[in-house]
């Protein structure tokens, strides 16, 4: 395991505590699952206003499944909570971080609760997060100074995830062993590297771009998918939101089971 100096941190987010793998379903994703997520909005419109609904929607139309930045043992907070903003404001749903030596974390300051609006997958093994991508259509490619080809090159006729390594070690090469191939920033002035949180903006802005315009669309999630984050992101608006649909379906069971009136 790498070590490092150990430095105070400022108050990071605790929602981030999230266990190993893929994101798991919460209360929210589970009331979704089991009402469906047209009557969890229904339920919830009432409470929301126009323009907010319509924010909403207008963000999920743009929202881009098929572009995955994916961080190893991140050292600065700073640089976590970086990551997160600019995949979020890029309009990607999925951060996934490897955590082979040390915990992802992201300074509260900084991320402003954007990280509500993604999936945040966590994985102590590169060889596991590069397969489980794999198996879902992407193509896993490690940043490194010696990258085969440049990020200008990489084919985006497909999902493509991009691993980038820490502010210090950059990427094991057990990491970049289990990729399929390696991609490389351009850099023309004397500075060797970019800042880790620079790299990511850098690398997934370009790859967003690229992969819109070949999809013709600002966004790519699949029916279902975005009618369920359109019920989470209702819920997520709405202060004690689990509470409000649980008693708004138990009324409307309660409705549909009681008994008529009787006959004289």
């Amino acid at each position: 395991m790498r070590k490092y100096r150990e430095r105070p941190l400022e108050p990071v987010d605790e929602d981030l505590a999230v266990t190993t793998g893929p994101r798991g379903p919460d209360a929210i994703d589970r009331l979704i699952v089991a009402h469906g997520a047209g009557v969890v909005c229904e339920i919830l419109a009432p409470m929301l206003t126009a323009d907010r609904m319509a924010r909403i929607d207008e963000v999920l139309a743009a929202r881009l499944a098929s572009v995955i930045p994916v961080v190893e043992d991140v050292y600065d907070p700073h640089n976590g909570a970086a990551v997160i903003r600019s995949a979020e404001a890029l309009g990607l749903q999925e951060l996934h971080v490897l955590e082979t030596g040390l915990r992802f974390q992201a300074a509260s300051g900084i991320t402003r609760g954007c990280h509500r609006w993604m999936d945040l997958h966590r994985w102590r093994d590169p060889v596991a997060c590069a397969a489980a991508l794999r198996t879902r259509g992407f193509t896993v490619l490690a940043t490194t100074p010696r990258g085969a080809i440049s990020i200008d090159e990489v084919d985006v006729t497909r999902p493509v995830a991009v691993v980038m390594g820490n502010e210090h070690a950059g990427l094991p090469e057990a990491t970049i062993a289990a990729c399929d191939g390696a991609v490389v920033l351009p850099m023309f002035g004397f500075t060797e590297s970019y800042n880790l949180s620079v790299s990511a903006a850098l690398v997934t802005s370009h790859l967003a771009a690229r992969r819109r315009a070949h999809l013709g669309a600002r966004g790519d999630l699949d029916p279902d998918r975005l009618a369920h984050l359109r019920a989470r992101w209702y819920a997520l608006k709405i202060r004690g939101a689990v509470g409000v649909i649980e008693r708004a379906v138990s009324r409307r069971t309660h409705r549909d089971v009681a008994p008529g009136p009787h006959s004289p």
